[in-house]
């Protein structure tokens, strides 16, 4: 699996998508990133559109096997928790990441919610290959 070198890319391509969370973990941007890209999350967003009750988010990075461009050793893989089961208020809305963090090759990012259709999330992010 490629871990591409960021320096001199060919592309970068800012995009958005935006969902409603069910309560099963649901693929966010993609099920998986595709060979030769990696994607830099900029920010997660979650809102409650429910106008009465609060509903728990939960997101997570699901990381495919890697090496280590630091070490040259085996990445960490498996499931990653960004938030779990945080509470997000009716009518309000929740800063999930504003730190850029970057995914590899094969991993993908997950999300889900208490009470399906409840809560909608937004991530902006960039393509770099």
């Amino acid at each position: 699996m490629a871990n591409p070198n960021i320096v001199n890319v060919a592309t970068i391509n800012g995009e958005s998508q935006g969902l409603a969370l069910g309560t099963g973990d649901s693929n966010v941007i993609i099920a998986a990133i595709s060979s030769g890209k990696v994607v830099k999350i900029n920010r997660i967003t979650v809102a409650n559109v429910d106008g009465t009750s609060a509903a728990d988010v939960s997101v997570k990075v699901v990381k495919a096997a890697f090496t280590s461009a630091a070490t040259g050793a085996a990445g960490n893989v498996g499931t990653i928790y960004l938030a779990k089961t945080i509470s997000v208020p009716a009518d309000a809305s929740l800063v999930l990441l504003d730190t850029p963090i970057y995914m590899q090759e094969s991993d993908a990012l997950q999300g889900g919610a208490s009470a399906s259709g409840d809560l909608e999330i937004f991530v902006s992010y960039d393509v770099i290959a």
